[in-house]
């Protein structure tokens, strides 16, 4: 409702962010979760009367909501360019780097995922996503063919494809993580060994990843388990430490499963086919 009113009122954009501290990973299909409190900000134009927007927002809400609003004047700059000057490149492991473009890290025998923020979802900030790609560092796929199952950004896509997978497969029910995958991996030059494709026309690979979530990861368990050869492995992330026993037990019938690997409070799970 205070979205469409900051719309409403002139708001060039909105934003809805966590209030408090309650993470919502990524949704499953047709799902729009929202935190028990929300902050919604609108960027509205630098000459506009601000003593007339609190007024007219108390008039529309009928309560004196403005006195939790906070308003703020921002210079103005080129805003993508501030977000990549916070991002900086991140290392993952021995070899393995994601970098901005125009900062490649000095190692001679780095391999870098050049990866600019604000695509889609996953720049290896978040502890699900860095510990699928410190697994990728230790656990090189070299000519192997894999699965990214919910894909976002495809970060994990083209690592594998940089650290040598023969051919990855990609699928995401978003649509615009398609897009940037598809993008990332032109900007890496490995397009031509990725394919993106619906889940129903996935065949069994050598390595699934899915970083997605622990509920999810129990739901798609059959799914998933058929998806990986024998002798193959999956590696399941986007789970905190407190579901991560269940999330294996899931698996252990199909899999062997390997204990955790934590950072902060979220755990990698890896398995290797039966």
């Amino acid at each position: 409702m205070i979205e469409l009113l900051f719309e409403n009122l002139g708001a060039l954009s909105t934003t809805l962010e966590d209030a408090e501290d309650e993470p919502l990973l990524e949704p499953g299909p047709g799902e729009l979760p929202i935190w028990q409190r929300t902050r919604v900000t609108g960027l509205f134009e630098g000459d506009i009367d601000s003593d007339d927007l609190r007024h007219r927002i108390n008039q529309t809400l009928n309560s004196d909501v403005t006195l939790t609003l906070q308003l703020e004047v921002l210079e103005d700059q080129a805003w993508e360019r501030a977000w990549l000057d916070n991002f900086h490149a991140m290392s993952f492991g021995q070899r393995l780097w994601v970098a901005p473009q125009g900062k490649r890290p000095e190692q001679p025998d780095a391999v870098i995922v050049e990866l600019d923020p604000g695509l889609a979802f996953g720049t290896g900030t978040h502890p699900t996503t860095a510990l699928c790609l410190q697994w990728l560092d230790r656990t090189p796929p070299e000519q192997l063919e894999a699965i990214d199952f919910g894909c976002g950004s495809g970060i994990l896509a083209v690592a594998a494809l940089k650290l040598g997978a023969r051919r990855v497969y990609a699928t995401d029910h978003d649509p615009q993580a398609l897009q940037a995958t598809r993008a990332n991996a032109e900007k890496n030059q490995v397009l031509g060994r990725l394919q993106l494709c619906d889940s129903g026309e996935l065949q069994p690979v050598d390595l699934v990843m899915a970083n997605i979530l622990a509920g999810t990861l129990i739901e798609l368990r059959d799914l998933l388990a058929g998806l990986t050869r024998p002798g193959g492995r999956i590696i399941l992330s986007g789970i905190l430490s407190e579901q991560a026993e269940r999330v294996s037990d899931a698996y252990a019938d199909a899999f062997h499963m390997q204990p955790p690997r934590q950072q902060e409070e979220w755990v990698l799970l890896e398995g290797r086919r039966k």
